[in-house]
């Protein structure tokens, strides 16, 4: 993208979409990162070290655009006290349904910004799911939409589906809430509201 705002730590399809959706301009860097939970780590401390890391690690990689902040994030699904990642197969998808089935699960989407400062922010939902049956799961992981989604859904896709009620940030169970990174990139001298370019004249 042409004279970008930002750099974007991440290779997510649906993150890079959420930032066009608000008008930030972008270049992706690949930052890597071991995502390996530590021992006894609770998973808002997870998301929050997962999501500096790759902001941080995408410092390194950006280093001779000092001035371009850099914006990492992280997602989880949670239910019974585990984190949710990606589904390694058709069984493991099965399973993770099966769990979210007919009950409430947390999403937790954290958010980092690494510029003038380090600065992070953590958005919490609850998801609930109605009831899905096993040929509904099997049917739905053989759209292919499961394969890279954490918890085995997607919300904006298919799995909007199963969802009965959802009661905090659409943009954050997508994968990057929108209104915490607003806010931090904000703190970076980046109003969104603030390019004229993008209002249009109010009709008479």
């Amino acid at each position: 993208m042409a004279n970008p705002q930002i750099f974007l730590a991440s290779k997510s399809p649906r993150r890079r979409e959420l930032l066009e959706q608000i008008g930030v301009r972008y270049a992706v860097i690949a930052a890597e990162l071991d995502e390996i939970g530590l021992p006894g780590e609770t998973a808002a401390h997870y998301v929050m070290r997962i999501a500096l890391g790759k902001a941080r690690a995408g410092r390194v990689l950006a280093a001779e655009f000092p001035d371009l902040p850099v914006l990492g994030a992280d997602t989880a699904v949670i239910i019974d006290g585990h984190i949710l990642g990606k589904p390694q197969d058709a069984g493991d998808a099965a399973a993770m349904m099966r769990l979210l089935s007919g009950r409430m699960h947390r999403v937790l989407s954290a958010v980092a910004v690494v510029g003038t400062r380090d600065r992070q922010a953590l958005s919490i939902s609850e998801v609930v799911f109605r009831t899905v049956t096993p040929r509904e799961a099997q049917a739905y992981w053989e759209t292919g939409e499961p394969v890279d989604k954490a918890g085995g859904y997607g919300i904006q896709g298919l799995g909007a589906l199963f969802v009965s009620e959802l009661r905090g940030s659409y943009s954050g169970v997508m994968g990057l809430p929108l209104y915490e990174t607003a806010q931090l990139l904000a703190a970076e001298d980046i109003e969104l509201l603030a390019r004229t370019d993008q209002l249009k004249e109010p009709r008479e």
